[in-house]
Order: C-alpha cells, then sequence, then structure tokens
C-alpha cells in the first residue's frame, strides 16, 4: 500500500511535468508573438520610463518650500507663524555691501624703521668730509677762512646737519603708496612702533619733497647762504623714508575684519507671526522668509523624508512625461510611433536637465550659463512651433523642481524660449546666428530686468552680474547648428538647412534630371510650386513639401522617353509594346525612384513622397486599353495599379492632388477658367472617392483650399483671366 501510494505521487509528477513541458514552448511563443505586435509600444513606454528614472535619481532630495512669495508683492497665504526659532538670514547682498564697506573704511598699518635715522646720519657723516675738503680748495666758504677757524665752523656744521636729519626723522617721512586709490580710501591710520601702536594721521607725516623743504628752511635762517646752501644739499641727499606702508598687516587686518562678519541678523522666536496675510513683501520680511525657505529645506531633507521626497519626484516626473505622451498621442501620433524620433525628443531634454543637475552642484547662480532656449530651437528645425514649445515647457517645469526661485527661473525660461522660435525664422545664413544670439540676449535682459523690478523695488538692488550671464548664454546658443547637424546625422532626422540645401536645382541630382528628362524637370519645377503654396494656405511643411516634391520623379530618369512630357520627337515607344508593358514601365518608375533616391542618401522623410505620390491609383489609359481586349481577365486591374502606399502626412496628399493636376492640365486645349476648374475639381474628388487620403490627416476643408489655390496657380501659368459674371 505504502509503495503504490509512492508510485501514484511519481506519475501524477511525471505527468505534470510532462503537460508543463509542453505548455512552455507555448507561452513562450505566445510571450514573442505580444512583443513582435507591440513592440513600438512597448519600446515607447521604455523610453519614457528610462527618462522618467533618469530625472528622479538627478532630482535633489530636499523638501521645497510650500510658499512662493516675492519681494513688493502682497502676502497672498494664510498669516505665517515661525513653526520654530530661527537666525534671520543676511543677504549676499548685505553681507557684499558690508564688506564693501569694510573695504572702503579699512585700518592703514604703517611701520617706523628705527633703523633709517642711523643710516641715515651715517650717510652724511660720511659724506661731509670731503666735501668740506672740496668746498674749502674751491673758496666756496672764504669768511671762515680769514676768520682762521676752521675748525669751529666744521664742528659746528656738522651737528647742524646731524640735529636738521633728526629733527626731521623725528617728525617722519613717509614713504608715498603706489596704490592710488588706497590712499583715498581708508578708515584709520595706525603706527607701529616696535610692538606699541598709536592713532596718527596721514597728514602729520612729511613727505620726501615736504622734508627737504623743511631743511631748507631751517638752516636758512641760521646760516649764511653758502653755509646753508651747502648743508641743506648734504642733508637732503641723505634723506630717507623711516615711515613705510605695512601692507601685509593692513591686508590681514581687513581679512579678520571680513571673518568677523555674521551672517545672521537677529532671531525669530517661535510662535511670532513672520507676515500677516495681505501684507507686502519688504526687504526685513523678505530676510524672514528667506531664512525661514533655508532652514526649513535643510531641516526636512533627511533620511526620515527620503521616501516621501522620492515619491512626490516621481509623481511629478510621471504626471509631466505623460503630459508629453498624451500631446504627442493627440497631435503628433507619428513622432510616438517613430522610436527613432522619440528618442531624439527624450534625449534632448535629459542633455538640459543634465546640464542644469552639473551646474547646480557646482554654483547655483550659473544657471543663467546655460543656454536652455538651444532646445526649441533644435526641436524647431526637426518639428512643427507647438511640439517645439511644448517640449520646452515640459523641460523647465522639470528643471524648475530643481533649481532655486523656481518661478523666475520658468518664466525666464519659457520667455526666452517662446521668442526663440518666434523671431528666430530661419538659421539659414552664418549672419542670422549672430543675429540669433543677440535676440535671445535681449530678451533674457528685458525680462530679468523687468522682473527684478517688480521683486526688488529699485534698480540699484539689481544683480547686474546676470545680465553677463545672459551674455555668454547668448553666444553658447550659436552651438544650436552644429549641434542640429549632429543630430540630424545621429537620429536620421532632416532639418530645414538641409531641406534648404536639398532644394536647391544646382543639386547634382536634379541637374541629372535636367539633363536626361527635361521635360520631367519642368513638371516637377511646377509641381513643387503648387505643392508649396497649397502646404503654406493649410499649415502644412512648406519647405519639406516643395523639396519632395522636386525628388518625386527621379525614377523616370531610367526610362524617360516612355513618359509623354519628354517626347519631343513625335515618336511614342509605347506603340511598340503591349498594354502590361507600358503600364509596367509606367509603374515602374516608383521603384526606380526609391531605388535611385537610396544610392544618393536622399533622406527617408523624401522617400516617402516617391513611395506615396500615385498611392494606389490605377493607369486609367492602359487598364481602359487592356478591358476592351481582355474583358474577362479577373486580375487585370493588379497589373495596372500602383503598389502604393498611399498618402500618409499633408505633405504627400498635397503632392499627389498637385502631380495629378499639373499632369492632367498640359492636355487641356485652349484652357479657360471653367475647364480648370472642372479638371481640379473632378481629379481630386476621384482620388477622395479611391480613398487616397484615408490615411493622412487632411481635412475636406484643407482640401477645398487646396483646390482654390490650385485654380488660381494654374490659371496664371496659362494665362487665364478670371471669368465675371454677366
Amino acid at each position: 500500500m505504502r509503495y503504490s501510494k509512492i508510485y501514484l505521487y511519481l506519475a501524477t509528477w511525471a505527468k505534470l511535468h510532462k503537460i508543463s513541458r509542453s505548455i512552455r514552448p507555448i507561452a513562450m511563443r505566445k510571450l514573442l508573438l505580444i512583443i513582435q505586435n507591440y513592440q513600438t509600444q512597448i519600446s515607447t513606454a521604455l523610453l519614457f520610463l528610462g527618462a522618467m528614472i533618469i530625472v528622479v535619481y538627478l532630482s535633489p532630495r530636499e523638501v521645497k518650500f510650500k510658499y512662493e512669495f516675492q519681494k513688493a508683492k502682497p502676502w497672498q497665504h494664510e498669516n505665517l507663524l515661525a513653526p520654530f526659532d530661527f537666525a534671520i538670514q543676511k543677504s549676499t547682498t548685505e553681507i557684499a555691501k558690508e564688506k564693501r564697506d569694510l573695504a572702503e573704511q579699512k585700518t592703514l598699518f604703517l611701520k617706523f624703521q628705527e633703523e633709517a635715522e642711523g643710516l641715515a646720519l651715517a650717510k652724511y657723516e660720511g659724506e661731509f668730509e670731503p666735501a668740506w675738503e672740496q668746498a674749502l680748495k674751491a673758496g666756496r666758504f672764504s669768511f671762515i677762512l680769514e676768520e682762521g677757524d676752521t675748525s669751529f665752523w666744521h664742528d659746528n656744521m656738522l651737528e647742524a646737519g646731524k640735529s636738521t636729519l633728526i629733527t626731521v626723522f623725528k617728525k617722519g617721512v613717509l614713504q608715498p603708496l603706489e596704490d592710488e586709490p588706497l590712499a583715498q580710501s581708508y578708515g584709520e591710520v595706525l603706527l607701529l612702533r616696535g610692538q606699541v601702536t598709536e592713532h596718527v594721521e596721514w597728514e602729520q607725516f612729511y613727505s620726501i619733497n615736504e622734508a627737504d623743504h623743511a631743511v631748507r628752511e631751517r638752516l636758512k635762517d641760521r646760516y649764511p647762504a653758502a653755509v646753508s646752501s651747502f648743508l641743506a644739499a648734504r642733508v637732503a641727499s641723505s634723506l630717507r623714508y623711516n615711515i613705510i606702508f605695512d601692507k601685509e598687516t593692513t591686508e590681514k587686518y581687513l581679512e579678520n575684519q571680513m571673518n568677523t562678519i555674521l551672517p545672521t541678523r537677529g532671531m525669530v522666536e517661535e510662535g511670532e507671526l513672520i507676515i500677516a496675510k495681505g501684507n507686502l513683501v519688504d526687504q526685513d520680511r523678505f530676510n524672514k522668509l528667506k531664512s525661514l525657505q533655508e532652514v526649513y529645506e535643510g531641516s526636512l531633507s533627511g533620511d526620515d523624508s527620503y521616501f516621501g521626497l522620492l515619491s512626490g519626484q516621481i509623481l511629478l516626473a510621471g504626471i509631466l512625461f505623460f503630459a508629453l505622451f498624451a500631446y504627442l498621442r493627440q497631435f503628433e501620433r507619428l513622432v510616438l510611433e517613430d522610436i527613432s524620433r522619440l528618442t531624439f525628443i527624450l534625449l534632448n531634454i535629459l542633455i538640459m536637465v543634465l546640464a542644469a543637475y552639473f551646474i547646480g552642484r557646482f554654483q547655483e547662480e550659473y544657471i543663467f550659463l546655460v543656454p536652455f532656449a538651444i532646445l526649441p530651437m533644435v526641436m524647431r528645425s526637426f518639428f512643427d512651433i507647438r511640439l517645439a514649445l511644448f517640449v520646452h515647457t515640459v523641460t523647465i517645469l522639470i528643471i524648475g523642481f530643481q533649481v532655486p526661485n523656481s518661478f523666475q527661473f520658468v518664466f525666464l525660461q519659457f520667455i526666452a524660449g517662446v521668442f526663440s522660435v518666434l523671431l528666430v525664422n530661419n538659421l539659414y545664413k552664418r549672419r542670422d546666428l549672430f543675429i540669433t544670439a543677440a535676440k535671445i540676449t535681449g530678451v533674457y535682459a528685458i525680462s530679468y530686468f523687468s522682473l527684478a523690478i517688480l521683486q526688488e523695488g529699485s534698480i540699484w538692488e539689481i544683480n547686474y552680474r546676470v545680465f553677463t550671464f545672459f551674455m555668454v548664454n547668448g553666444l553658447l546658443t550659436l552651438v544650436s547648428f552644429p549641434l542640429i547637424y549632429f543630430q540630424e546625422r545621429l537620429f536620421g532626422l532632416v532639418s530645414e538647412i538641409s531641406l534648404l540645401e536639398l532644394s536647391d536645382t544646382n543639386n547634382p541630382l536634379l541637374r541629372e534630371l535636367a539633363e536626361t528628362a527635361p521635360g520631367t524637370f519642368q513638371h516637377v519645377l511646377q509641381v513643387a510650386n503648387l505643392t508649396e503654396n497649397a502646404c503654406l494656405a493649410i499649415g502644412g511643411n512648406a519647405l519639406l513639401a516643395r523639396t519632395g516634391a522636386l525628388y518625386h520623379d527621379i525614377g523616370k530618369m531610367q526610362s524617360p522617353m516612355y513618359f509623354i512630357e519628354n517626347q519631343s520627337t513625335g515618336i511614342n515607344p509605347h506603340d511598340e509594346l503591349s498594354f502590361e508593358e507600358s503600364a509596367e514601365i509606367i509603374i515602374g518608375h516608383v521603384s526606380a525612384g526609391i531605388t535611385m533616391a537610396k544610392q544618393h542618401r536622399l533622406p527617408d522623410i523624401l522617400i516617402d513622397f516617391i513611395r506615396t505620390h500615385h498611392g494606389t491609383s490605377t493607369v486609367m489609359y492602359f487598364y481602359r486599353q487592356y478591358i476592351k481586349d481582355f474583358p474577362s481577365d479577373e486580375k487585370a486591374l493588379d497589373k495596372f495599379t500602383y503598389p502604393g502606399p498611399k498618402p500618409f502626412s499633408k505633405e504627400t496628399a498635397v503632392l499627389m492632388m498637385a502631380d495629378t493636376v499639373e499632369a492632367a492640365s498640359r492636355s487641356i486645349s485652349n484652357p479657360d477658367h471653367d475647364k480648370i476648374d472642372q479638371l481640379v475639381e473632378r481629379l481630386i474628388d476621384s482620388q477622395i472617392q479611391s480613398g487616397q487620403f484615408e490615411n493622412a490627416p487632411i481635412t475636406l476643408r484643407e482640401i477645398r483650399t487646396v483646390k482654390k489655390i490650385f485654380k488660381k496657380m494654374l490659371m496664371n501659368i496659362y494665362h487665364v483671366r478670371i471669368k465675371y459674371p454677366d
């Protein structure tokens, strides 16, 4: 019995194991099938999730003060009482002013050189003897020689010079300062005599010129002119400075005074009213609020609040990225479904966030050096204005939670971003780059100045150093041009600059088209003009549409003579071919154009114009001729139908209309207003009925606008006068 139970257990386990092994491959295949079917959606979700994780990781784990306030603005919140005791922090402006006042009223230290007097006396005695002997020999002192008492005069004059030197040095000879502003801006002057310090006045000392004058005046009244002149010359040559400026002691004393400046001014006790609702945020209240904000954010940013902060940051980042996702889903679905474009957008957002993160860790004030306006400029080069501004707004909101003074940051960057895409129409010329830099610098400066006046209440309190940052910021926007080129190559996107280069008819591929198929070249020029003007009228990308139109028929270069616009000799090579062969050549120009475009490395966005410009339409002329001969062929339609796909953008849809209308208008004999009107209406309505525009985001109202543009332009081309009512 015991062994039978064991056998039963083993048998059951074996069956279950066998079933699980058979189920496992089925489940794996289903999982792989789900991943394959939803790979775009999964990739999109992973991209957004990865971007959100990076943003949350870079966000500072600090509590944010829940009140927003500005100087010279009313307090809109409830009465605010101090939640705890805290010191009132001085503003950087106040501390800078105190330091500036100290520097302007600094104490100057002078040092008394005791050895100067001894050195001067020694020099005087050493020079006196030879000068005395020389003067006697030269007969300068004739009255002394007549008296015969030279030794008396010798000793008397020697002592007179020495006493004069001692008298001058007793008052002091001050060495002039090399730093002229230093001599004009100071507080008190202290003289060091050994270890003793005494207060002195700058003016009480002799300058070297004043000392020389004092010596001459003193000797002039006591001795004859020859003697006083002799002694004055000897004494003056021995003069030297015995009071010198002690720069080291002065700077050290000033540094000590700077270090004694307190960063705080007064205290606010717990429960004390800081500000009441409706009160104006003046300077004093502003300092208290800023002090409370700093203490509050610092004290509540520890481990206890870590997970709460993390949860809040995850929610905030999630909301902002979801807003971006919702916008793309609603208005830019093609961008959302293109992983390369989505990666490009998210990567540019993260670059800006990283720049703000590293600047914040180094020096928060330098945040104004980061050229955030580059982001909407780069976005504008590849997408429309709405998407550029929305991406910029999401980015600055993300960064706004990481930087101090969030309102000021978001306001300045939003205004700069708006003007960067509205004022900067193109970046086609080198001079436009510098004009762009100047415009953005001006926008930053005016916006900051207006906001600073509101906050400070005075132009004298504004931090003008920030304007230097704005100038550097403007210059850094020049990086946008090489950045656009680099990202264009990296992500396979096409900027307006590249489209402008490709739309040049001197492009080698277009020159080859003009030489090989001149009729087709004239056709694409007319189609390009029609497409461009129609897209301008309905809000499409006119430059993209024009460029795509110029290349849509390059496949005709493979067999140019099989297309009627290139037949100038009256010989039609289709006369020697069957209807199927003719249709194959006509339809083949699409695939030939795609191959040729890839060989010349045209962007995919332009190749899409080649793929879709005939959609899934039919080569009706050869199809009708074939049906007459083979009415029972059920698969005949497939032989004469383009493979598609149908147009899937506003620009490609307009190109299909323009291509059909322009080609058909060439066959009108004696074109007039009614014929052109009927032609445009009939051809485009036929395309609508066959469902050619069902994948394109173009409305019937926009199609009606396109029709009007085509009619007007075709009448101008064929010089048709407007038909007036009878």
